[in-house]
């Protein structure tokens, strides 16, 4: 009850019954006019109670009030007020209802009733249960009460009640009705960031972000304090470029703020620009002298550092990560990246093996294990354990079930392992539940092959170009088979007839070169390497492919040493490129230099056997027998994949018969 209200109540009251013309009597209307003056007493009385903190005295005022004048709904709303200022819902619900037995229509008590019925639907008293229908019949409970409660100008006018009625609509999604009264409060309240967010979020729960965007480009013009959330948007979009720029604009205007510096960088992070990249670092470092123990801020440093080829620090910043919080996976993450992108395979595997029985153990482990599973399976892999490899990705399948690419990694480790019957099965069952993977159609293919079953792979392929017309990856997949399989020609057709339907796919004519190369057609192999190259100084692939088959010929060793040297400033780590360099060495008769490189990538490809037979022949030619031994016989373990066995034999007798005698 409002003062003014028992005022003009008490007024209309004593004024009605003059007019009237009705007679003073004992018992008689004086009564009860002074019954409504002393529950008035009662009511500034419980207000002066509450002032002092006297709770109960005003409670037991407001009582007596209700008992004098039974029909004031006013003051069965006030004390329904003080009920829930006292946190006592269930008292201040029943006061609340007792109001608008009264007066059905007073929004005091529909306010109260809304508010407590809002806390109910929204959270849950400790030691309680609520079902969710319980929360969503609160849910409506509350809107219906606040609905009521902004009845006439007064209670319109009240930003806060119109903000928790917003709220509310918005979970339960009720758009329609809180993106126009977020609009006008917003447009009301300018410095309410809440509201701009809860509108933008109103927005896009319904779909309508182009109204979202468009709205936050107009407020940010008065009001920079909404960037971020325009900036968020953009990002939520995939709208990097934007997001980028406007994050920038969010940090000019607060320069000391680390949050923003961090937010910014992520989105950089996306933009596959090299120049964002370093801003991204630079913003990053900025961060971190701020606030050095962030682990959102040192995983991300990580990456940028990696990917700025700073490989120390982003193994510095990983690893710091890892030391300050071992049950944070993106530490481990970081770090297995940046290994990796340098062919460190077997640090990848120091680094992750031990730590994987504390994720393990931890509560909710499913996303740390699928982070980290595939990185650990891969590194087994590469140094040649394919058991623990395969093992490995089987438990990653377990907690990624429906990630195809889980099950991609768990054939491949299979087919490194030579089960190329296991291989296929698995990519036939995968195939069943994601018929159009490309992928796993190309695996189960070459596993198909490498188990002697040529016709039922080529069918699995062609089936797939067939279906996949305007994808120039199924044909390249086709031809490869062909190749593998020893069908020339008819890969080179396959490629031919793919370059005139995708003229502008530089990964065709690579692979055209390539088969040429395999069917030692040389001049139409480097023609084509060259044209590729010609139109694409950059790619490191083609330098590299033409460098080493210049080399492997003994051909012009100048320029094979050139080509390749090139590739490897496009990709300084590549196990590949390292290989060529050393064998271009080899073959010029530079066998100190040869070994230095391709020691490096022997170190990277410990399974490729021709890796591993060139080291063991510049290891040879330097008098290192021993050593050329154990990486000949590194050879005779691995894929096997284009040597001579029997030539390897000959060569690790013939070393042994050159080693002192012990």
């Amino acid at each position: 009850m409002r003062v003014a209200v028992l005022v003009v109540f008490l007024a209309a009251s004593s004024s009605s019954l003059l007019e009237a013309g009705q007679s003073v009597r004992p018992g008689g209307p004086t009564q009860a006019t002074d019954s409504i003056a002393e529950a008035y007493t009662q009511f500034m009385m419980a207000h002066r109670l509450e002032e002092d903190n006297d709770i109960d005295g005003a409670i037991a005022a407001y009582k007596r009030a209700m008992t004098l004048d039974p029909q004031a709904a006013d003051v069965v709303a006030e004390l329904a007020d003080l009920y829930l200022r006292q946190n006592r819902g269930p008292d201040a619900l029943a006061a609340g209802e007792q109001a608008l037995k009264i007066a059905p229509g007073n929004p005091d008590a529909h306010r109260v009733l809304g508010t407590v019925y809002a806390s109910m639907a929204t959270s849950t008293p400790r030691g309680q249960r609520s079902s969710p229908e319980a929360q969503r019949e609160n849910l409506a409970k509350s809107i219906d009460h606040l609905e009521k409660a902004i009845v006439g100008p007064v209670a319109r006018a009240d930003a806060n009640l119109r903000a928790m009625l917003s709220r509310l609509y918005i979970a339960s999604g009720q758009f329609d009705k809180a993106i126009p009264m977020l609009s006008e409060l917003v447009k009301q309240e300018p410095q309410w960031e809440d509201g701009a967010t809860m509108l933008v979020e109103a927005y896009s729960a319904a779909d309508r972000e182009g109204e979202a965007v468009k709205f936050l480009e107009e407020q940010v013009q008065e009001n920079s304090e909404l960037l971020p959330t325009l900036a968020d948007l953009y990002a939520n979009q995939r709208k990097w470029r934007e997001a980028a720029d406007t994050y920038q604009m969010a940090v000019q205007g607060s320069p000391r703020s680390f949050d923003l510096r961090v937010r910014w960088a992520s989105v950089l992070l996306n933009t596959a620009s090299k120049e964002d990249v370093a801003t991204a670092r630079t913003a990053l470092r900025e961060a971190l002298a701020m606030r050095g123990t962030d682990e959102r801020a040192l995983y991300l440093s990580s990456v940028a550092e990696r990917r700025s080829g700073n490989f120390e620090e982003a193994e510095s910043a990983a690893r710091k990560l890892m030391a300050q919080n071992a049950r944070n996976p993106n530490g481990f993450v970081a770090l297995a990246e940046t290994l990796e992108e340098r062919r460190q395979y077997q640090a990848v595997v120091d680094a992750l093996a031990p730590a994987m029985g504390n994720f393990r153990s931890a509560q909710n482990s499913a996303r740390a294990l699928a982070m980290l599973l595939p990185h650990l399976g891969f590194a087994y892999q590469q140094v040649g354990q394919f058991d623990k490899a395969i093992t490995t990705f089987e438990e990653a399948r377990k907690v990624s079930p429906r990630d195809p690419s889980i099950t991609g990694y768990l054939i491949s480790a299979q087919m490194a392992a030579r089960n190329y019957g296991a291989a296929a099965e698995l990519a036939r069952q995968a195939r069943t539940q994601d018929p159009d993977n490309l992928g796993l159609a190309r695996l189960e293919a070459q596993a198909l092959r490498l188990s002697g079953k040529p016709d039922q792979a080529f069918a699995v392929l062609e089936g797939v170009v067939q279906k996949r017309q305007n994808d120039p990856d199924a044909f390249i997949a086709l031809a490869d088979l062909y190749s593998d399989a020893g069908r020339g020609p008819q890969a080179a057709k396959v490629l031919q007839d793919a370059q005139v339907k995708f003229p502008n796919e530089s990964s065709i004519p690579f692979e055209l070169a390539a088969i040429f190369e395999k069917q030692k057609k040389y001049a139409e192999s480097e023609a084509v390497f060259r044209q590729l190259i010609a139109k694409q100084p950059d790619h490191a692939g083609a330098l590299n492919y033409l460098g080493y088959m210049l080399a492997e010929r003994g051909d012009r060793l100048a320029e094979s040493v050139e080509l390749i040297q090139r590739a490897l400033k496009i990709d300084p780590d590549n196990g590949s490129y390292l290989d060529s360099l050393g064998w271009a060495y080899f073959k010029s008769g530079k066998f100190d230099l040869a070994a230095e490189h391709l020691k490096r990538a022997a170190d990277q490809l410990m399974t490729n056997s021709v890796v591993q037979d060139h080291y063991g022949d510049a290891l040879a030619r330097l008098g290192r027998y021993d050593q050329a031994i154990a990486a000949w016989t590194r050879a005779l373990a691995g894929d096997l994949d284009s040597i001579d066995r029997s030539d390897v034999d000959k060569k690790i007798k013939a070393a042994k018969g050159k080693l002192p005698r012990r």
